[in-house]
């Protein structure tokens, strides 16, 4: 998160400028700990957001965020 944070704020935005969320994650008894950490970075009104259980990620990542964002 604070990767996503550092990519936003180069591009001139912030969370609260996030519009939609993609979690792609390789084991979802992880899901209420992603919930907590993605909790405590964005407020609501939360964006729009999906999360897909995949077999594997890129370089054996367990976890891979997208976020849209648009600016104000």
């Amino acid at each position: 998160m604070e990767n996503l944070r550092s990519v936003l704020e180069k591009a001139g935005v912030t969370f609260k400028d996030v519009i939609k969320t993609t979690i792609y994650v390789t084991d979802m008894s992880v899901y209420g700990k992603i919930n907590e950490v993605y909790g405590s970075y964005l407020s609501e009104p939360y964006p729009a957001r999906e999360t897909i259980c995949v077999k594997e990620l890129p370089l054996g990542a367990k976890l891979e965020i997208s976020m849209i964002a648009a600016k104000p």
